[in-house]
């Protein structure tokens, strides 16, 4: 257990990812809530968008609210919309209050204009200030929207990407850990790319500065792997092996959603194109992908017209334009 920033919370350093409950039934979640109280696991992160899963989780945590701290996120913008997602995120969480509600997955260009008094954040303050959340996080993509948001020490958690092959925000979790603002670890498998759990969790419990990582389990065989890392989180000369070996394999073709390939001429946004071929492909979560794929419009993998300006801007020089026409066959040619 450790102190979570500043907060008054004190959670394991594994901690639940909601997402992949969505392709499992309640009976089956149960059993996993179940195992998460078998391991002490107390923190469970979940979200609006990620269809039943407050549902389920809310169902399985009834008359045990009291072991969980429950964080949950919302991607609406404005005022009325969030302050009617807090009071959804109440009524299927089966709960009066909730510890963390995050503003989920915030632009760049997004972020000047949140504080606004027809914008999410107001809502979040007077939700927090009637008790129905304890504290107010930030989830991106994007690297530039959390150095901000842990420059203006205006939330009290950050989460965003990180695993062996994306630590590019290294610096930014050690600046916001030193300033007290809790620090939360998505996509510690780099969304499902890397097949050894156990060491892609140890690689980032073995720093310091991340209080916690939530990786996304639907079985109780998966919790069990994943709470056992806790035991030795030090990296000998074997896991940095490894560890290199899998960041060589996946460097050729693995987005790092750093966005400098952005923006597209012709408007494709290429980091979420290929974040829901993820989802698609790896997670299993082919309805929900694909639904949101769709709202994509003319964002999508199809309208590339091969230009390569953005594989002129990619750092990991990445074949974008394959990789493009990759996530394009699967998401559409079904």
């Amino acid at each position: 257990m450790r102190n979570f920033g500043k907060t008054d919370m004190k959670i394991k350093r594994v901690g639940f990812g909601g997402i992949p409950i969505q392709r499992i039934t309640q009976e089956d979640t149960n059993k996993v809530i179940d195992e998460l109280v078998n391991q002490g696991v107390n923190f469970i992160d979940t979200a609006r968008g990620y269809t039943v899963s407050e549902e389920y989780i809310g169902n399985a945590i009834e008359g045990r609210r009291d072991k969980f701290y429950i964080a949950t996120k919302s991607m609406s913008r404005n005022y009325e919309d969030m302050k009617k997602d807090i009071e959804i995120s109440l009524k299927n969480l089966k709960t009066d209050y909730i510890d963390l509600y995050q503003i989920h997955n915030l632009k760049e260009d997004e972020y000047n204009s949140i504080f606004d008094d027809n914008k999410a954040y107001r809502a979040l303050l007077e939700a927090q200030k009637e008790g129905k959340i304890k504290y107010i996080g930030i989830t991106s993509h994007s690297l530039e929207t959390i150095k901000r948001a842990v420059e203006d020490e205006k939330f009290d958690t950050i989460q965003f990407p990180y695993n062996i092959v994306e630590d590019q925000a290294d610096e930014v979790f050690q600046i916001a850990h030193e300033k007290g603002i809790g620090t939360i670890t998505m996509k510690p498998l780099a969304g499902g790319a890397i097949d050894d759990g156990a060491l892609a969790i140890k690689y980032i419990l073995s720093k310091d500065y991340i209080d916690v990582a939530i990786p996304g389990m639907n079985t109780v065989e998966q919790v069990i792997e994943n709470v056992s890392v806790i035991k030795d989180v030090h990296l000998n000369e074997d896991d940095n092996k490894k560890i290199e070996k899998i960041r060589q394999e996946l460097s050729g073709n693995f987005c790092r959603r750093c966005e400098y390939c952005m923006p597209c001429p012709n408007n494709v946004n290429i980091p979420q194109n290929f974040l829901l071929e993820g989802y698609y492909t790896r997670y299993n979560l082919k309805e929900w992908a694909l639904e949101r794929y769709e709202s994509l419009g003319n964002a999508k993998a199809s309208e590339c017209i091969e230009c390569g300006t953005c594989e002129t801007k990619c750092p990991y020089n990445l074949p974008i334009i394959n990789m493009l026409k990759n996530a394009c066959e699967k998401l559409e040619n079904k």
